[in-house]
């Protein structure tokens, strides 16, 4: 066994009705007043003044963000890094989805330190804590509320940038299964089939340790055994809970162990052609799970069995299967097959895939790949 090494400083609450404890959680960080950054969705339906309302009854101001975009960009940072200052508020409380979360750990680097989000593109390059951060999710999908990530779209250069620093880390997250009742079944299947990429590229990747792999496996496992369920369902509370955790734990998987071709293909996907990050995973997904199998040495029959409805035995599975089971449950939750039905071009797999190749992610794939290879699997998943 290798050597491998894990911290994991964060405080996490989670169950049913737990939105009820940010006042509790705001008073052990000793914050005066808030920051809430969130989308327009939520302050639409009222979550956001509900979650303003919370902190009222314990004596905690708050003013907020919320006009967080989808896949969210380097100016939205930004403005929402000016309304901050302006606000005089001490702490951020991201609300939402993986977009709110991003926003939310740059906007703490951004208030802190100065300048702007691309300089600290890259690994590490952040130089200490940043304003104290709460984490609520309102999506089963990111496990953005304890990974040490943010990313950010350059529309200047039609990429998705990567901020990695443990000192993003959320002080505490609250996974609270009611705030996910909600979700539009398309949103929670894209969000699912992320949170369950996470635990799987986690798995297979060349950085994986015992403690990675123990918390991909339990992630694939309550994700695996609950998906069908909560995107039939969402008022499923046993299911959505189960999908709370399971993501919470896919993205302390690969905090640890980063990711794969995946997500270093999808990026640059969402960047060229604003595709939902989840939906661009779940579509590449079969295809690199194909590719990677040369490379399988017996996790493949692990992910299957958390996946499938019905499990094998080792003299039952081969390696193919994965891939297929993987395209099935796609179907049945109602993910696109193909990159070509959300609108990705064949022309701009070449740029696609220069962008890809600058990810991290592609060193620590199971299968080793060069820029010929990132394309050919562009080609094959359009």
């Amino acid at each position: 066994m290798e050597e491998f090494s894990f911290s994991v400083p964060q405080n996490i609450v989670a169950g049913k009705g737990t939105i009820k404890k940010l006042p509790e959680v705001a008073a052990k960080l000793g914050g005066k007043k808030a920051f809430i950054i969130s989308g327009p969705h939520l302050n639409k339906i009222g979550a956001v003044a509900a979650c303003e309302a919370l902190l009222a009854e314990a004596g905690i101001q708050a003013a907020a963000f919320t006009d967080c975009e989808a896949n969210p960009s380097v100016e939205t940072v930004d403005k929402a890094t000016a309304q901050f200052k302006e606000s005089g508020a001490d702490f951020i409380v991201a609300y939402g989805g993986g977009s709110p979360m991003d926003v939310a750990k740059a906007v703490g680097v951004l208030a802190k330190y100065g300048g702007s989000v691309t300089e600290y593109e890259g690994a590490h390059k952040v130089p200490g804590d940043i304003v104290p951060l709460i984490a609520i999710p309102t999506t089963a999908g990111t496990g953005s509320e304890v990974t040490a990530f943010s990313v950010i779209t350059d529309h200047s250069r039609q990429y998705k940038l990567t901020v990695f620093s443990y000192k993003l880390l959320p002080a505490y997250a609250i996974l609270d299964a009611d705030l996910i009742i909600t979700v539009p079944a398309h949103t929670a299947a894209a969000c699912g089939m992320d949170a369950l990429i996470h635990a799987l590229e986690a798995y297979i990747s060349t950085a994986a340790s015992p403690f990675s792999d123990a918390m991909a496996e339990k992630a694939m496992e309550l994700i695996g055994g609950n998906i069908r369920r909560y995107v039939a369902n969402r008022t499923d509370i046993e299911a959505a809970q189960a999908m709370l955790v399971g993501s919470l734990f896919a993205g302390i998987a690969f905090s640890f162990a980063r990711l794969g071709n995946v997500h270093a293909m999808s990026h640059p996907v969402s960047a060229h052609f604003n595709v939902a990050h989840g939906v661009a995973n779940a579509i590449l997904l079969p295809t690199i799970v194909d590719y990677n199998a040369l490379a399988d040495h017996g996790k493949y029959r692990k992910i299957y069995n958390y996946i499938a409805q019905i499990p094998l035995g080792a003299d039952e599975f081969e390696s193919f299967m994965l891939a297929d089971e993987i395209r099935d449950l796609n179907d049945i939750l109602g993910i696109p097959a193909c990159l070509s039905e959300v609108g990705v071009k064949e022309d701009a797999i070449p740029a696609m895939a220069a962008d890809a190749m600058k990810s991290g992610n592609i060193a620590v794939n199971p299968r080793s790949s060069k820029l010929e290879d990132i394309e050919m699997l562009h080609h094959k998943a359009m």
